[in-house]
C-alpha cells in the first residue's frame, strides 16, 4: 500500500480534482481512497483523468476545460457529485491511499514449472516470497511500459502468465547463489531461462501493441 499527502481539493459540477505533495503511479482506470479530505470526497474513487492544468468545468458535450495558464503538477480528476468547491489548501493535509496486491500467478502454478516439490517449509514460504515479488514486478514493469491491465486476480493473457511463472522461478532457482542457478557441478551452469525471454513474455521493452 503507498499513502500520498493531499494538499489541495475543489469540486465542479460533480467532478472533483484533488491535489497531492507527492508523485502517484496511479493510473487512469484504477481506484484510490481519501481520507480527511472533506466536502463528501472522502471514500473510494474512480480516477478519470490526469490534468496538468487549473481544472475550469465541463462542456455540455462532456468536455473537461481547463486554464491553460495555470500549470498545477501531480492532479488527479474524479467523478463525485455534489456541491462546487473552490480550489483550497488543506490544513491539515487529507491522505490518499493506493492499493494494488497482483495474483496473477500462485506457487502451485510455479510447482509444474519447477516439476519438484519443496523439501521443507522454508522452501514453502521461500517460493511464495518469489511469486509475490514475481506478481508485483512484472505488474509494474507493464504499467512502466504503458499498459492498463483491468485484472489483478487473472493474468491478461497466457504469455504474460507463464513470462511470471518464469521470473518467479529464476528467482526460486538463484536462491543461496551468487551468478547462476544451484548445480551439483561444482563449475556451476550457464542459466537457462534469461530475462530476455521473460521480458518478450510480459511485453516489455517493446513497443506496444493491442
Amino acid at each position: 500500500m503507498s499513502a500520498f499527502s493531499v494538499t489541495h481539493s475543489m469540486r465542479i459540477g460533480d467532478f472533483c480534482v484533488v491535489q497531492t505533495l507527492e508523485e502517484t503511479d496511479i493510473a487512469v482506470g484504477q481506484s484510490f481512497t481519501l481520507a480527511d479530505v472533506g466536502d463528501g470526497m472522502n471514500g473510494s474513487q474512480l480516477l478519470i483523468a490526469v490534468p496538468l492544468y487549473l481544472f475550469t468545468g465541463i462542456t455540455n458535450e462532456g468536455d473537461f476545460t481547463f486554464n491553460y495558464d495555470e500549470l498545477i503538477p501531480e492532479q488527479l480528476l474524479f467523478r463525485d457529485a455534489g456541491t462546487d468547491v473552490a480550489r483550497h489548501y488543506l490544513d491539515p493535509f487529507g491522505t490518499l491511499t493506493y492499493t494494488q496486491t497482483c495474483t496473477w500467478v500462485t506457487s502451485a502454478d510455479c510447482l509444474v514449472f519447477l516439476g519438484i516439490d519443496p523439501a521443507t517449509a522454508n522452501d514453502t514460504a521461500y517460493l511464495a516470497m518469489c511469486v509475490n515479488a514475481a506478481n508485483q514486478w512484472v505488474l509494474r514493469k507493464r504499467q512502466e511500459a504503458g499498459y492498463f491491465d483491468q485484472s489483478l486476480s487473472v493474468a491478461p493473457s497466457a504469455d504474460i502468465e507463464l513470462g511470471t511463472i518464469i521470473y518467479a522461478c529464476m528467482n526460486y532457482r538463484e536462491r543461496g547463489s551468487i551468478d547462476s542457478y544451484q548445480t551439483f557441478d561444482g563449475m556451476g551452469t550457464v542459466p537457462v531461462l534469461s530475462m530476455g525471454r521473460v521480458m518478450q513474455l510480459i511485453g516489455c521493452n517493446r513497443s506496444q501493441v493491442a
